[in-house]
């Protein structure tokens, strides 16, 4: 028996071309799973709490001479913000901090220093 290329060569295509649908089905069958698998977890992101934001604090103490900048930090206002915006935020921040609620005499002075250096009524000075 004398086997030629010619006779072996359609066994082999044959396989060739059977496993083609075979493995085009595995690609399709895994890209459904992956698509699937995102569109969950696009949902899941999409759907979750929105997170508050987290106010960020200045690091470090004071200055020794008090800035507009350091004030305005303070207080939490911009620098040049207006008189009633300034005396606001004073308020608010003075509440949290009033030494009769158990705050600090010295966070209640410096409070009362950025009050006074936003609105302009010079050095009132820390007595600390």
């Amino acid at each position: 028996m004398v086997f030629s290329l010619r006779t072996a060569s359609p066994c082999i295509s044959r396989t060739k071309k059977e496993a083609t649908p075979l493995v085009a089905g595995l690609s399709v069958a895994a890209a459904a799973m992956g698509s699937r698998y995102m569109l969950q977890a696009w949902q899941a992101f999409r759907t979750r709490a929105a997170m508050p934001r987290v106010w960020r604090f200045y690091p470090g103490g004071f200055e020794r001479e008090m800035t507009r900048r350091e004030a305005a930090l303070i207080l939490g206002v911009r620098e040049r913000a207006a008189f009633d915006k300034i005396k606001e935020a004073h308020k608010r921040v003075m509440v949290a901090n009033h030494p009769d609620a158990g705050g600090s005499h010295y966070i209640a002075s410096k409070i009362n220093e950025a009050k006074d250096m936003l609105m302009g009524k010079g050095k009132s000075g820390s007595m600390f």
